[in-house]
C-alpha cells in the first residue's frame, strides 16, 4: 500500500458532525458471520454522531422494492445482534438491481428517505454493484426529474451519493485487505470439524478427505491446513505438479509407515490442477482407496462453515470496520471515490473500492492464464506468506536427504501456558529441521535447562501438536539469572548456537538477562530471539501474543452464555472479572466483542465518581427495552475497587431498578484448544524466527564458532501495525513498565473510546490515526506482515 501522509495534530472526530445526513446500511450476497456487528456498529455509530440511520432489509432487493424494507434504525434495535451470525436485515441476489429501471427504482426510494450515505457489507459483486449505482446517480436523478417523481429541490438536496464498502465474505476472497469479515468464524467452523474428526480417524487408523468451501479463493484451505497440520492441501490459486498423485501417495504411504494414524487432506471446492481440470474429494479419496488400499472417508463442510456465532477476531474486526465506515462517510466530499474500509496487519486502511474489485478480478484472469504464481501474489501479502509457511512445514525429505548446518537450536517455552505454544514449537522443529538444524526441546523453561531436562527432537515427535492447548514441553516462570552457571555449563555440553524462547513477559525478562550475563558467560554469546506468547498480550514490541486471541474467545463465549442466562430475567448486571495481570487487553478488547456497558483496567484510572456514574447509566438503560448489563474488569485494575466491591456497590446503587451476579473466569481463559488465529500466528511466527536464527547463525560462525554478542543478536519478533519486526530486547527496555509489566504504550487503548461508543458513552475520539484513503499497488514491503 501507499502510506498516505499523516498530519502532526491531533484530529477528534467531535468535529465531524452527522447532523441533516441520512446513513442506509444493507448486507448483500452470501451471508458472513460478523455481518451484524458491523451493522451494529454502523447504526450506533451514525446515531452518535447525530444522523439518521435506516436498515435496507434484503440488501440490494429491499433498495428496489422499498416500502417497509426501508426502515429507521434506532439504538435499541441493533441490540443483542452482536453475537448472532448470519445477518438479521437479511441478503438476497437482486436481478432487478441490474437492470437500469430497477436503479431508477432504487434512487427513488433513497431520495424519498433523504439517504445520500450507503454502507455497503458484502462481497465483490455487492460493492461493484454500489459503485455503478454511484456512478449513474446524477443520470437517476435527472431520470426521476424528468419523468416528474422528484423535483429540482430534490435534485439539489440528493445531488451526491457517497458509497462506503466493507467486505462481509467467509472465502476472504478480496484483494486489498488481509481478513475479510466472517473468514475467522469460517475457520472456527471448520477446526472444530478437523478437531473432532482426528479422534475418530485415530481410532481406525483413517484418511479423511474435507472439502471446505473457495471456489475460486483458497485461503480456507490453506490456512485450515495450516491449522490442523493437513498432510496435503488443494486450492485453486497453486494446483499441484501434475505428478502430484504419486507424490501424495508416497507422502501418505510414508507417513503411515512413521506410525502416524491418520491423515488429513483439506481440499478447496474449487481445486484445480495445472490443465484448469477439477480436483474433487471424491476423486482424490478413490486415488487413496485404489493405490493405497487406505481407509478413506470424505467429508463435505459446506454451509456449516457459513454457521454459528461470530468469533472474537471477526466480532472486532466488524466494529471496527464499522466505526471505520461511518466516519469515512463523514468526512467524504463529492471527489472522494467510494472506498472499502480494510484491514492491513493490525491497522485500519481505506482504499479505492475499484481498485481492489480489479485487483480481484486479476486473480482470476491469472488462474485462467496459468499464471498461478501472478495469482497467489495478487492475493496479497498475507496469503503469500502463509503459502509459503505451508511450503516450509511441508518440505520434509528424508534424513539422508536432509542439509545439515552443524548447528544445534534450542527450543523452549518460559512463562505461564499460552494457547498456541505447541502449534510455534512444532513450526520452529520442522523448519529448523528441513534447513539443517538438529533442534532439542528443553523441558519446564529456563529451570529445567538449568536441571539438563535437553533432549534432541524429531520431525515426527511434534505430529499433531497444532491444535494441543497449554505447553506439552512445560513451561515454568523461573527467571535465567540466578541458574546462569548451570545453563551455561548446558549450552557448553549439548553445544547450543542459538536459542528460541517463546512465552510470556518472564521470557522477555530472561532474554534481557541471558543478554546482560554475556560479559560473564560466553556460552550466551549465541542468537536469541523470543516469539511472544500469553494470554495477558502485555509483551512490549508485539501488537499480539501467541493465545490472546483463544483467551478472548473464551471470555466472549461465556459472555454470550451469562448473557444468554438473563434473557428470562429482567434487569440484571453481570460483573465479570478478567485475567491479565496489569494489561487491560482481555478486559478492554473482550469487551468490545462481548458488547460491554463498561469495562475497568489499570491503564485507565477510575474514581467512585465514575462508578457512580456507570451505574446511573445502566439504571437509565434498564428504562428501555434492553434490560440487562455486563461489566468487565480486569484483576488488577485497581487495589481498592476489587471485584466484590464493585459488585456491592452496583447491588446497593441498583436496588429497586437491577439486581447483580458475579463471576470470576479465572484459568479457563489460559485452556483449551487454541483457536485457528493462534494456530495460524503461532506457525508463522515461530517459522519466521527460525529463518532469522538461520541468517543469523551464517553471519555469526566465524573462526570455527558462533560468536554473537550484539545488541541485535538478542531480539523479539513481534507483530507491529502492518509488520513483523524484529527488536532488540535491549532497545525495548525504554518502553516497558517493569513495575507493572506492561509496554508503556499500547495500541488497543485506541480501542477504547469506541467501545465506550457503542455502550452509548459520551467520549472524546482521536481520529487523527484513523484510516486514510490510500491506493492499491503490487508491490509489497519487505518486511511484510504475517
Amino acid at each position: 500500500m501507499a502510506a498516505p501522509n499523516r498530519q502532526d495534530t491531533k484530529k477528534f472526530f467531535e468535529n465531524l458532525s452527522g447532523a441533516g445526513k441520512s446513513i442506509g446500511v444493507l448486507t448483500s450476497g452470501g451471508d458472513a458471520q460478523g455481518m451484524n456487528g458491523a451493522v451494529r456498529a454502523v447504526v450506533r455509530m451514525g446515531i452518535y454522531v447525530g444522523a439518521k440511520v435506516y436498515f435496507i432489509h434484503e440488501g440490494y432487493q429491499g433498495m428496489v422494492d422499498g416500502g417497509q424494507n426501508i426502515e429507521e434504525a434506532t439504538w435499541e434495535s441493533v441490540s443483542s445482534m452482536l453475537q448472532v451470525g448470519g445477518t438479521v436485515i437479511g441478503s438476497a441476489r437482486c436481478k432487478e438491481f441490474r437492470t437500469l429501471e430497477g436503479r431508477v427504482r432504487a434512487a427513488l426510494n433513497l431520495v424519498q428517505h433523504g439517504i445520500t450515505n450507503l454502507c455497503v457489507i458484502g462481497g465483490d459483486g455487492s460493492l461493484t454493484g454500489a459503485n455503478l449505482f454511484r456512478e449513474e446517480w446524477s443520470s437517476l436523478l435527472e431520470t426521476l426529474r424528468t419523468t416528474g417523481q422528484i423535483d429540482d429541490e430534490a435534485v439539489q438536496r440528493n445531488s451526491v451519493l457517497h458509497i462506503v464498502g466493507m467486505v462481509g465474505s467467509i472465502d476472504n476472497d478480496f484483494c486489498g485487505t488481509d481478513m475479510t469479515i466472517g473468514t475467522d468464524s469460517a475457520l472456527h467452523r471448520i477446526i472444530e470439524v478437523v478437531d473432532a474428526i482426528g479422534t475418530t480417524a485415530q481410532s481406525h487408523q483413517r484418511t479423511f478427505v474435507l472439502e471446505v468451501m473457495g471456489r475460486h479463493c483458497g485461503y480456507l484451505a490453506l490456512v485450515s491446513a495450516l491449522a490442523c497440520g493437513a498432510d496435503w492441501v488443494f486450492f485453486p490459486e497453486m494446483p499441484p505438479e501434475d505428478d502430484w498423485e504419486e507424490e501424495l501417495c508416497y507422502k501418505l504411504s510414508g507417513n503411515r509407515a512413521d506410525k502416524k494414524r491418520l491423515n488429513i487432506i483439506i481440499v478447496a471446492e474449487g481445486a484445480i490442477d495445472r490443465s484448469n481440470k477439477p480436483i474433487s474429494a471424491d476423486y482424490i479419496k478413490d486415488l487413496v482407496v485404489r493405490r493405497l488400499g487406505f481407509d478413506t472417508r470424505v467429508t463435505i463442510l459446506g454451509h456449516v462453515q457459513r454457521g454459528g456465532t461470530p468469533s472474537a477476531f471477526d466480532r472486532i474486526l466488524a466494529s471496527r470496520m464499522g466505526v471505520e465506515a461511518v466516519l469515512a462517510l463523514l468526512e467524504a466530499s463529492a471527489t472522494t471515490p467510494a472506498c472499502v474500509v480494510s484491514l492491513v496487519g493490525n491497522q485500519s486502511v481505506r482504499l479505492p473500492l475499484m481498485e481492489c474489485v480489479q485487483m480481484t478480478q486479476e486473480v482470476q484472469k491469472a488462474m485462467d492464464e496459468k499464471k498461478f504464481d501472478e495469482a497467489v501474489r495478487l492475493r496479497g501479502r498475507s496469503f503469500e506468506n502463509n503459502l509459503h509457511t505451508y511450503r516450509l512445514l511441508c518440505s520434509r525429505k528424508s534424513d539422508k536427504d536432509l542439509p545439515s548446518s552443524g548447528f544445534n537450536v534450542a527450543v523452549l517455552n518460559v512463562g505461564a501456558p499460552a494457547a498456541g505454544m505447541n502449534a510455534a514449537v512444532r513450526s520452529a522443529v520442522r523448519v529448523g529441521i528441513a534447513e539443517g538444524h538438529k533442534m532439542f526441546a528443553v523441558n519446564d523453561g529456563f529451570e529445567g535447562f538449568a536441571k539438563g531436562q535437553i533432549k534432541e527432537i524429531k520431525w515426527g515427535d511434534v505430529g499433531g501438536w497444532t491444535g494441543q492447548g497449554g505447553s506439552l514441553l512445560g513451561t515454568k516462570r523461573t527467571l535465567p539469572a540466578k541458574h546462569a552457571e548451570k545453563i551455561a555449563e548446558q549450552i557448553r555440553i549439548h553445544n547450543i548456537n542459538a536459542m528460541l524462547v517463546i512465552g510470556g513477559f518472564e521470557a522477555y525478562l530472561g532474554l534481557l538477562e541471558l543478554s546482560r550475563a554475556r560479559e560473564q558467560f560466553s556460552e550466551f554469546c549465541v542468537p536469541m530471539v523470543m516469539v511472544p506468547a500469553t494470554v495477558s498480550n502485555n509483551i512490549p514490541g508485539s501488537d499480539l501474543s501467541i493465545g490472546a486471541d483463544t483467551a478472548l474467545n473464551a471470555i466472549t463465549e461465556t459472555c454470550d452464555r451469562i448473557k444468554q442466562s438473563a434473557s428470562g430475567t429482567k434487569r440484571r448486571v453481570f460483573i465479570i472479572e478478567t485475567m491479565g495481570g496489569y494489561c487491560g487487553y482481555l478486559a478492554n478488547v473482550g469487551g468490545l466483542a462481548a458488547g460491554a456497558d463498561a469495562v475497568y483496567i489499570y491503564e485507565e484510572p477510575f474514581d467512585i465518581r465514575e462508578l457512580q456514574a456507570n451505574v446511573e447509566h445502566l439504571t437509565e438503560k434498564m428504562k428501555t427495552s434492553i434490560q440487562r448489563g455486563l461489566v468487565l474488569r480486569n484483576e488488577n485494575s485497581n487495589e481498592n475497587f476489587t471485584t466484590d466491591f464493585i459488585y456491592q456497590l452496583y447491588s446497593e446503587e441498583g436496588k429497586g431498578v437491577f439486581d447483580c451476579r458475579k463471576n470470576v473466569l479465572g484459568h479457563m481463559q489460559q485452556g483449551g484448544a487454541p483457536s485457528p488465529f493462534d494456530r495460524n500466528f503461532g506457525t508463522k511466527v515461530a517459522a519466521k524466527a527460525m529463518q532469522w536464527i538461520t541468517t543469523t547463525l551464517k553471519e555469526t560462525y566465524k573462526e570455527g564458532r558462533v560468536f554473537a554478542n550484539t545488541d541485535d543478536s538478542a531480539c523479539l519478533l513481534g507483530m507491529r501495525r502492518r509488520a513483523m519486526v524484529f527488536r532488540p530486547v535491549a532497545e525495548l527496555r525504554e518502553e516497558t513498565d517493569f513495575v507493572h509489566r506492561i509496554p508503556k504504550e499500547q495500541w488497543w487503548l485506541k480501542l477504547r473510546p469506541l467501545m465506550k461508543i457503542l455502550a452509548k458513552y459520551r467520549t472524546s475520539f482521536d481520529v487523527s490515526d484513523s484510516a486514510q484513503l490510500e491506493h492499491v499497488t503490487h508491490v509489497r514491503p519487505k518486511e511484510a506482515a504475517i
